[in-house]
């Protein structure tokens, strides 16, 4: 496990794995449920008919942005909070790429890998982190990603 708090800890981690989560279910009942949260009723996403009849994909898929929205879920399975650490703060993104369809009835799961750690002049660590998430049976991922994390003991005017 990694200690974020340890600046030994994250250059000794740089370029391995931190983990996998636990794999979600993506069913309509959820597909809906983003749709009706985000105000995204494309049918693409929310009728079934219609997307079997037009859609490439032959059925409806999940949402690209509900995709991404689980990944703080998974993140929080790969890398749960120490009751020590400092604090992390989700900073963005310097990339994200939807890579391939999440087909209702998929399962996914995510998987992270440290690939950058850098100390800005106020002493804040700035982690970059490679997320992707697997569709269980596909060879490609859904999407993939770099996800940055801020990690400050004092963060008061950021």
């Amino acid at each position: 496990m990694v200690n974020f708090s340890s600046m030994e800890s994250l250059e000794a981690s740089i370029g391995k794995p931190l983990g996998k989560s636990r794999w979600f279910d993506i069913d309509q009942m959820r597909i809906n449920a983003f749709g009706q949260v985000t105000e995204d009723l494309d049918a693409m996403h929310m009728d079934q008919d219609w997307a079997s009849a037009h859609s490439p994909f032959g059925q409806t898929i999940a949402h690209g942005f509900h995709t991404l929205s689980l990944l703080s879920a998974m993140i929080n399975d790969i890398l749960p909070r120490a009751s020590d650490e400092t604090y992390k703060l989700n900073y963005g993104f310097d990339r994200i790429r939807f890579i391939s369809p999440v087909k209702e009835g998929s399962r996914v799961r995510g998987e992270a890998k440290l690939i950058d750690v850098r100390v800005r002049p106020d002493g804040a660590k700035i982690i970059s982190i490679e997320v992707s998430v697997e569709i269980e049976g596909e060879e490609k991922p859904a999407l993939v990603a770099t996800w940055l994390f801020m990690f400050a003991s004092n963060i008061e005017g950021q």
